[in-house]
This record gives C-alpha cells, sequence and structure tokens, in this order.
C-alpha cells in the first residue's frame, strides 16, 4: 500500500484532515461565543466584569385601598396594613402610570413613572402591580353604587335597586370612617345605604363602609308559630288599614293594592314571586300588619313596620322592618312583666334597645338580611300584647343606649332571678367574654349597692363577694342559707332544689352526646393522661358526680361524671344545666311551688349531693338559687331596687360597672 513520506496510508491521511476539520470547525464556535461574551462584558473600577441576567420580581396586590398618592410614591392599605412603595421604572411602550401618564423614553427603553394629578386614584379601591418592590402599574376601581342593603352571604350582596350581585373571590372590604379598618361582607349595615360597592366585570370587588349614622329600623325575622322555625310554609297576611304588595323586578315593580282586612295568602311557587322578595306595605305608618298564619301567647300577632318575604332554597322567611323605638314597644312587656315598679321598666327599655342596637351593628342573619329573630335566642319580641306601662318606658328612654368605656354599645345581658350573687361573662367560654370586663360578679344585697353608690372604692367588697364564691365550701354555706339584705330573699327562684331519684344513665348519655354535638371542646374524656375531645359511646356504671371547677359567684363551670372506665368532663354552666337535667323530675321553688323543667335546669349556681348503692350513684339533689345564666341585670333584682327608690340609670351602672347612659339620636 502507498505510503506518503510521513508513513501515512491513503486511509490513515483521509482521517487526519477530517480531525484537522472538526478542530477547526470548534476554533471557530469558540471564537464566535467569545466574542458574545465580550459583547456582554462591560468595564467597572478597571476591572472587567459579566452583569449577572436580571429576572424582575412582579407583584400585583387586587382591590387595596389607596391612602396617598405624591411625587414619591404610593401609600396603600393592605391586609390591615399600611405600606408606602416609592415609583419604579417601566419599558417606554408601556403607557401606564399612576394613573395613565408618561413622562418618555429614557435610556436603555425604560421610562420612570411619575405622580400624574390627573383622575386620581387617592382614596379609591385599585390594583397595585410593584416590580422589584417598586410601582410600576396602578389601576383604580372608579365604576360604584349605592343602595340599601337587603342581605349578603359569602357569596353575594343583595341591594336594593340592582338585586342580588356576586361577589369576585378576591373582593376585599374596608371601614373608612372613626379608623381604618378591613371589613367584610358580614359586617354591613342591613337596611341602609351607608356602604359603596365597587364594581368590576358584573361582580363586587370593593366593599367601603363609608359612614356609621345613627341607625332608626330594626330589621326582625319573625318565626313561624310557636318559634317552631325560620321558615312560613303558607304564611296569610292582612292589614288593619288599606295596604300594598310590592312585587317584581327592580324597575319594573307591580303594586297591588288591597283594603283593609282583606287576606293574602302565599305559597312557595306563589306568583308574587316574580323575584325573591315581596313587600308589604300599610298605606299608613300607624298601621299594622297581621300575620294570621302565625300563632304567640298573645294570639295572632300585628306588627308596625312593614313586612318583607323572602323566597329562600329551604322556604319562605319574613323579615319585619320597624322602627327600634317601635320594636321596643313590643320586646320591653315580653321581657318583663308591665306590672314591674316604673323605674325598673326604663331600666329594661334601655337594656332591651342596647342590645337590638348592638345586633343592628352585626346582623344576626345576613343572609336574610335580618338583625335579629323575635325568640330568645335574641329578645322575645311581639309575644306579650303591647302595654302603656312598657310603652311609656320605651318613649320616655327614647334613643338612649348604655355605652362602655370605650364608647361602644355595651353587651347588656339580662337575665330573671339571681342567688344573691352575679357571674361575669367567662361563663359563655366565648373568645369576647373576657373583654367584657363592666359586668361583674357582684353581691346584689341592699348593703353593697349603698356601699358602692356612696364610695366607688366600697363597691370592691361586692365584686370580692363574687369572687370568694368560687371556694366550695364557700359557696355551699352560702347557697345553703337566706340572706335576707338581699334584694331578691323573697322571690321564689331564689332558692330551689331538685331531685333525681333513679338516675337514667341512657338519658344522660344521650344528653353528653346532644351537647359534645353542639361543641366538642367543651364535653372532654379522661384518656389517662388528659381530657380530649372524643365522641361518647357509652356511660357505664357511674362512681361520682360532682363540681370540679367554680367560676364567679361560684356557678358552676366544670363538672366530672366518672365511670367504671373513664371520666368525663362537661364544662360551661349551659351545658352542665342541660347534663344534669333528667327530663322528669320537677324543681321546688323556695315558696313550696313546683315547676316542670323538661331541659335545662334553672341555674347553675348550686351544689350536688349524690345517693349510692354498691358503689354506684343511683340518685342525686341539687341545692341551688337564680333563674338564668347570672351574667348582667337580675330583672327581679331591678324591680327591688327600683321598689328601694332607685332610678333605671343608678340600677343600670351598678350592674354595668364604668358604663354611661348616653342619647344616640343627638
Amino acid at each position: 500500500m502507498e505510503r506518503d513520506r510521513w508513513g501515512l496510508n491513503r486511509s490513515q491521511r483521509m482521517q487526519l484532515k477530517a480531525f484537522i476539520c472538526l478542530l477547526g470547525v470548534l476554533l471557530i464556535i469558540m471564537l464566535l461565543l467569545g466574542k458574545l461574551v465580550m459583547t456582554l462584558v462591560h468595564r467597572e473600577g478597571g476591572q472587567e466584569v459579566v452583569p449577572p441576567i436580571h429576572i424582575p420580581i412582579v407583584q400585583l396586590f387586587r382591590n387595596v385601598w389607596v391612602m396617598e398618592v405624591d411625587e414619591e410614591g404610593i401609600v396603600i392599605f393592605r391586609e390591615g396594613n399600611r405600606e408606602r412603595y416609592s415609583w419604579g421604572m417601566v419599558a417606554a411602550d408601556d403607557g401606564a402610570g399612576a394613573s395613565g401618564g408618561d413622562d418618555g423614553a429614557e435610556a436603555g427603553g425604560e421610562r420612570q413613572v411619575v405622580y400624574d394629578p390627573g383622575p386620581s386614584v387617592r382614596e379609591q379601591v385599585a390594583d397595585v402591580e410593584l416590580t422589584d418592590g417598586r410601582v410600576t402599574l396602578v389601576r383604580a376601581k372608579t365604576d360604584k353604587i349605592n343602595g340599601k342593603i337587603l342581605s349578603a352571604d359569602a357569596e353575594g350582596i343583595e341591594v336594593e335597586g340592582y338585586g342580588r350581585l356576586p361577589l369576585a373571590s378576591d373582593c376585599r372590604g374596608y371601614r373608612l370612617y372613626d379608623s381604618l379598618k378591613m371589613c367584610t361582607a358580614r359586617d354591613l349595615l342591613f337596611g341602609y345605604a351607608f356602604t359603596d360597592l365597587c364594581m368590576e366585570n358584573g361582580e363586587v370587588c370593593g366593599i367601603l363602609m363609608v359612614k356609621e349614622d345613627a341607625m332608626e329600623y330594626i330589621r326582625v325575622l319573625i318565626k313561624e308559630s310557636d318559634y317552631n322555625g325560620l321558615f312560613h310554609e303558607q304564611p296569610r297576611f292582612t292589614c288593619d288599614v288599606g295596604f300594598t304588595v310590592v312585587y317584581g323586578a327592580y324597575g319594573d315593580q307591580k303594586r297591588e293594592a288591597h283594603g283593609a282586612g282583606e287576606e293574602v295568602m302565599l305559597s312557595y311557587d306563589s306568583a308574587y314571586f316574580e323575584t325573591d322578595r315581596i313587600y308589604v306595605v300599610p298605606d299608613v305608618l300607624t298601621g299594622k300588619v297581621t300575620l294570621r298564619s302565625c300563632n304567640r301567647s298573645q294570639g295572632i300577632p300585628s306588627y308596625r313596620g312593614t313586612m318583607e318575604f323572602l323566597r329562600t332554597e329551604d322556604g319562605i322567611v319574613a323579615v319585619n322592618e320597624v322602627l327600634l323605638e317601635e320594636y321596643l314597644y313590643s320586646v320591653v312587656p315580653s321581657e318583663m312583666p308591665a306590672s314591674y315598679p316604673y323605674e325598673a321598666l326604663r331600666a329594661q327599655a334601655i337594656c332591651a334597645r342596647t342590645y337590638a342596637y348592638g345586633s343592628m351593628l352585626r346582623a344576626g342573619y345576613p343572609q336574610y338580611g335580618a338583625h335579629v329573630d323575635d325568640s330568645t335566642s335574641y329578645q322575645v319580641y311581639n309575644n306579650i300584647l303591647e302595654q302603656e306601662s312598657t310603652t311609656t318606658a320605651a318613649k320616655e328612654t327614647y334613643g338612649q343606649l348604655l355605652y362602655t368605656g370605650e364608647g361602644s354599645p355595651a353587651g347588656t345581658y339580662y337575665y330573671s332571678t339571681s342567688c344573691g350573687v352575679g357571674s361575669d361573662a367567662t361563663v359563655w367560654k366565648t373568645e369576647v367574654a373576657p373583654t367584657l370586663t363592666y359586668l361583674k360578679p357582684k353581691a346584689l344585697s341592699k348593703s353593697a349597692m349603698a356601699a358602692a353608690l356612696a364610695s366607688e372604692g366600697d363597691a370592691l367588697e361586692s365584686v370580692d363577694l363574687g369572687e370568694s364564691m368560687r371556694d366550695e365550701e364557700a359557696f355551699a354555706a352560702f347557697i345553703g342559707t337566706v340572706n335576707p339584705d338581699d334584694f331578691e330573699a323573697g322571690e321564689g327562684w331564689y332558692r330551689w332544689t331538685y331531685q333525681v331519684e333513679a338516675l337514667n344513665r341512657e338519658h344522660m348519655l344521650e344528653v353528653l352526646q346532644r351537647r359534645y354535638a353542639a361543641n366538642s371542646r367543651l364535653v372532654l374524656t379522661w384518656n389517662g393522661e388528659e381530657y380530649v375531645s372524643e365522641e361518647i359511646r357509652e356511660l357505664g356504671d357511674i362512681k361520682e358526680i360532682y363540681i370540679e371547677k367554680r367560676g364567679s359567684g361560684g356557678v358552676a363551670d366544670e363538672l366530672v361524671i366518672e365511670t367504671d372506665a373513664s371520666k368525663i368532663k362537661v364544662i360551661s354552666e349551659h351545658n352542665i344545666r342541660y347534663v344534669l337535667n333528667d327530663g322528669e323530675a320537677d324543681v321546688v321553688r323556695q315558696n313550696g311551688s313546683r315547676v316542670a323543667s323538661p331541659n335545662l335546669l334553672p341555674s347553675g349556681f348550686f351544689v350536688i349531693t349524690t345517693g349510692k348503692e354498691n358503689g354506684n350513684v343511683v340518685e342525686y339533689s341539687l341545692s341551688g338559687g337564680g333563674f338564668g345564666h347570672g351574667v348582667g341585670m337580675s330583672q327581679n333584682g331591678a324591680k327591688e331596687m327600683a321598689k328601694s327608690g332607685y332610678t333605671a340609670e343608678e340600677i343600670l351602672l351598678y350592674f354595668y360597672e364604668g358604663c354611661s347612659v348616653e342619647k344616640i339620636y343627638e
């Protein structure tokens, strides 16, 4: 085979040429890459550096509140916090600054976003875009509506004149009056047009609670006959004067006139329900709507104001919109006997008004646009006919509310009768309870009240008595005697007894299971190391029943039931009153009268003794006093205080320490 001078044959020479070509190609590629790198190199401080590739970080804050805009930047309120950001840089062809302004292109194809005093975004809901922590876009939401808020839930808001409007998933709410705070649809004031709604693509993207004027109307959900439920199957109504039924879509509502006494009946598929809400409006302000399909203690109830019927997925709801003052005409006699002394009725009227107004600020039934219902869940309304004495008490305390030292309406809780001492709000085991410091566990005695009014310092002795009742022996001695100095010593409910002669374990187990289902954190089971929340499947033989912990005033706070298998702890006076009621025994009051008690014991102020056979509890008896939860004003205590010459204001300021009576409509 022929070889060249280097000894390579033809095949080897071809391979060598191919290798040299490959090296050449690789060299060219390296040169090109080197040139590319050099184009990225710039000199800084005399040294060659390669700048890192920058990836901008973009953030979009949706539906924030713009507090301030100036030449330096923007101040926003976002998720409860005040935040300030400076203007940033955007590409020259973006064409959008704070409000659409453009300061022209700068070197590098970017421009500085600047403050533009054109259409202002200050005090608006807006989307704010940040690039690398600086503002590069602000888009205000200026499409707004305003109207009377009728109802709201997590999905939408119903506005008079607009119908039901869906809530955007990223909707944000802001309370603009007083101090700037976040809010939600749950905080809306129903029946009033105090709120603007920002709209985007047909959805509510911003809620602006603009003001909180004095509210005159309350919206009451009227339960069906005998308070059996929320929904009316076939409501029938009329009026003592001519009235109008208003129905149909907004902008095209129909008005159907009826004479006094004419009856109208509704059903779920009634022709009146062209939309989901019907209004019944008396022709004169003093007219009353009679709900003939409903029954109360007074018989067939009639209502001042207007009546609305709302068709929901579950049935027809009735809502009575009435002046707050006129609402009290039917609340006070339903909550306190009209025969009570005038100053006690005045105190009750102020309590009732304050309680109602607090509910108007935080509606109980936002999905129906109702502040309260007419049952004991709130205040009993229109169960008893209006009475001259209670109406006068309401009129002569017109607009008076009880305010806390912080300037908000007090929680004017009240109950029937004390055992000589009250408790505090911690009996309810709620998060807000410890903040209600004006509700003290005071002694309700003549000497304690006289000392409190004579000297602020002496009032502490009354509270000290309530705190001392946490001790089992001290409370047993207290509840086992009658103190003639107590205002209510002569009341039947001041002392009572309850005897269960044959303990029914099956009934007790059933009640325990119901209370666990209602609130599992208040019915606990011992697992050998600690009390835990777990379902109770059986009870076993009961070895002991005792009060392990008492709250202020001596109220039963924790009950322990020991069985042959475990221990169960029942927490809160309300649950304890359920669990120890066997559904059969009567309560015997101190005057000897017997009162049926099918579900709930009169109060949580009692001591317990048990009877045993073969080591198992087979019976128990309670010696107690008072009627109700024991927090706030005792109504029978107020009665006796009024008899002793105390005024409504003195009564209230004793029960609600540090509060003051003020007029809301001034």
